[in-house]
């Protein structure tokens, strides 16, 4: 059970510290070249890590089990940190911009996780998303 909440923490104390250095990240540098340090700096932690995680068999059948996910999710991360990284230099407060983009986000992500996913929406699921859309329309009023 410690996973669960461990890995929830995870995702936060990252975000977080990937919001404040995406906002401190130097306006002039190319942002393109930014995130390929990122990535190195990313690759070389996870040469670091990879002996924490046990591999079902030998890292030969390992790296013959990826697959299109790793192209998509690849090419999805470039998306979002060069996405974030713009919308900050365009003047996005950093207090903003990550709860608008995860409450359209997770509208988007509804309808996938029921049409795809078998995910179940309750009736508190749809109070809690009436909520968010109330929380955007009142973060947008002037």
């Amino acid at each position: 059970m410690w996973m669960y909440y461990f890995a929830i923490f995870l995702v936060v104390a990252s975000n977080v510290g990937y919001h404040i250095s995406q906002k401190s990240t130097p306006a002039g540098v190319n942002p393109a070249l930014s995130l390929l340090g990122t990535y190195m700096v990313a690759a070389i932690f996870c040469l670091l890590i990879l002996p924490f995680f046990s591999f079902g068999e030998s890292i030969t059948v390992e790296v013959k089990r990826l697959n299109w996910t790793c192209v998509a999710l690849g090419i999805s991360i470039v998306g979002l940190e060069m996405g974030f990284l713009l919308a900050y230099r365009a003047g996005w407060n950093i207090s903003l911009a990550q709860f608008y983009a995860t409450t359209i986000l997770t509208l988007l992500l509804i309808p996938i996780g029921l049409c795809f996913f078998q995910e179940k929406i309750t009736m508190i699921n749809v109070f809690g998303i009436i909520l968010c859309l109330g929380g955007v329309i009142l973060l947008n009023h002037k």
